[in-house]
């Protein structure tokens, strides 16, 4: 749960499963799973090969060959970087040395399956022969003895016949073969190797992924000619979309709210003072979300409302220009800097105690949010925090810096008048105010029934409470009949992804997995495949351009034709 430290959590199971294998059955060994989460997976890649490619013996790379390439070359360089806890391999071919017996061999010879096993344990073990010491040195002695190759394990020694060594090859088949494989890989209807980075527990994904990618094109360097891996899925894509969006929104929102109050205060000086709470506001929220290790999102930055923020601002600046523009009347002269204090102290005083309560009322309306738990806990905790952080921060702002400022920056000549919009504002809404106020019966019976009508109608509107997300991009899974082989449940995909990427140009790239990956942290069975379909940019897209939701309906349109599978 949250609050506890995850690698205490893990020795204590550990210690558990440690306990309990003595209680499973023999060749069952239980392992932990990574320190990662369910968003952990930030970075996804496939091993392939160019066009006509092949080997330095003229053969073509195989399945086999590029899954050796994906755990002997890419996997261990990737570990290594800082704040990756594993990585997940599926598809392609695990290599493995197989060795089949001929029983009439074995009994001919007078010998069982045991002793087979037992001579190629024995002859596949480094031995350690203690050391030597020579003119004041000491050299470590070791005897090397495990095999390298099908001839080695072919020589191993199982006895002798009449004085003539008996050896494997002489009663067995040796040769290089493949593990039987829970799950497989495919990219735009070819069968590839699929590598996926698993992100540390706390870390940042985008600082991760930046990293992996930036050793992944160091990898490539070094990859055999005509083998590449190939990126198909990066977090920090995703990451970027929604820092632009806040970026965008706080933009835009931050200038509107500064035009309204040019138009509406209708004294440039006020208008500017005014607005300086926005950029000191969101200093005073960025120093809490920092001090509080809250990240800047969408969920955490997307409900500030600048509005809100400036409105104990605006109500401050417009009592002090009423009372400066009063005090300036009465005397007949500009105000001295001691009498601008004093009439700004006064006007600061009247609103004080309004302008704290009301903030102080829309900070309460955000407290319960910070009861919710679990996911809805932590999606709507940095919400509240930074909306509460930034009414705090802009409160202080307008009971100090504000009412500092404009007795400081106001200017000498300060006039209480209405802009041209107010003016035109109050001639629409004079004579609507008259006729609402000599019909108040009409008005109140309308409202009540508005009231009502709109209640009814929300007990049948459908709820979401936790939002969507869009990437852009859209998962597909295909779930064919119970008991279906993993090579025909591929073939399957293979048709699927060559049948989208033909249909619709606006799909970059298709891939999937199919069955389980090696570290089974999201385990299926043969009959199922997660697919992504990566799509284009915008702008790539033919025209008549589609929207994305008449895409996805087009999608689910063309797949329902192929037989044998279910989404």
């Amino acid at each position: 749960t949250d609050g506890n430290d995850i690698y205490v959590a893990r020795q204590l199971v550990k210690e558990r499963i440690q306990s309990a294998r003595e209680s499973m059955p023999p060749g069952v060994s239980p392992v932990i799973g990574p320190i990662s989460t369910g968003l952990g997976e930030i970075y996804l890649w496939t091993v392939e090969t160019e066009e006509g490619a092949k080997k330095a013996d003229g053969k073509p790379y195989t399945p086999t060959d590029l899954r050796e390439i994906q755990d002997w070359i890419i996997k261990p360089q990737l570990r290594n970087v800082p704040g990756v806890t594993e990585i997940n391999s599926i598809g392609g071919y695990t290599k493995e040395f197989q060795i089949a017996p001929d029983p009439a061999k074995l009994l001919a010879h007078g010998l069982t399956m045991t002793d087979l096993v037992t001579a190629l344990e024995r002859n596949n073990a480094n031995v350690g022969a203690g050391y030597i010491e020579k003119r004041g040195e000491q050299y470590l002695i070791r005897a090397p003895g495990q095999v390298k190759s099908v001839e080695d394990i072919g020589n191993v020694i199982l006895g002798n016949a009449g004085g003539i060594p008996l050896r494997v090859s002489d009663v067995a088949e040796v040769g290089i073969g493949q593990e039987l494989r829970t799950g497989a890989a495919t990219d735009n209807g070819r069968e590839v190797v699929l590598g996926t980075v698993f992100m540390l527990i706390g870390e940042n994904s985008r600082t991760v992924s930046q990293a992996v990618d930036k050793k992944m094109q160091e990898i490539n360097r070094t990859l055999p000619a005509g083998v590449k891996a190939v990126t198909v899925y990066d977090r920090t894509v995703l990451v970027d979309k929604a820092i632009a969006t806040v970026k965008k929104n706080l933009f835009e929102g931050a200038v509107l709210v500064v035009a309204i109050l040019f138009l509406f205060l209708g004294n440039i000086r006020a208008a500017i003072i005014t607005a300086t709470v926005i950029p000191l506001s969101m200093l005073f929220t960025f120093t809490g979300m920092v001090n509080q290790k809250v990240s800047a999102n969408l969920m955490s930055l997307g409900a500030l409302d600048f509005g809100i923020i400036i409105d104990g601002a605006v109500v401050i600046v417009e009592n002090c220009v009423r009372r400066l523009a009063h005090a300036q009347e009465k005397h007949g002269r500009a105000l001295t800097r001691s009498e601008r204090f004093h009439e700004v102290f006064a006007a600061s005083q009247e609103a004080r105690r309004p302008l704290l309560f009301g903030q102080l009322i829309i900070m309460i309306v955000y407290l319960p949010i910070f009861a919710l738990t679990g996911v809805e806990g932590k999606l709507f905790h940095p919400m509240a925090f930074t909306v509460v952080i930034a009414l705090l921060g802009a409160m202080i702002l307008s009971i100090t810096f504000i009412p500092a400022a404009v007795a400081l920056f106001i200017g000498n000549k300060v006039a209480e008048k209405e802009n041209r919009l107010m003016l035109w504002a109050k001639r629409g809404y004079a004579p609507l105010l008259s006729r609402a106020m000599n019909a108040k019966p009409l008005v109140i019976t309308t409202a009540v029934v508005a009231v009502v009508l709109s209640g009814l109608l929300a007990t049948r509107l459908g709820t979401e409470f936790v939002p969507s997300l869009s990437e852009g991009d859209f998962a597909i899974q295909a779930l064919r009949i119970p008991g279906t082989s993993l090579t025909q449940s591929v073939e399957m995909q293979k048709q699927l992804e060559r049948t989208l990427k033909d249909k619709f140009p606006e799909i970059e790239r298709v891939f999937a997995r199919t069955g389980t990956a090696e570290i089974a942290s999201d385990p299926m069975p043969p009959n199922i495949s997660d697919g992504y379909i990566m799509l284009k940019p915008e702008s790539e897209w033919p025209k008549p351009k589609r929207t994305r939701p008449e895409l996805l309906a087009a999608v689910q349109e063309e797949v329902e034709k192929l037989p044998g599978n279910n989404y």
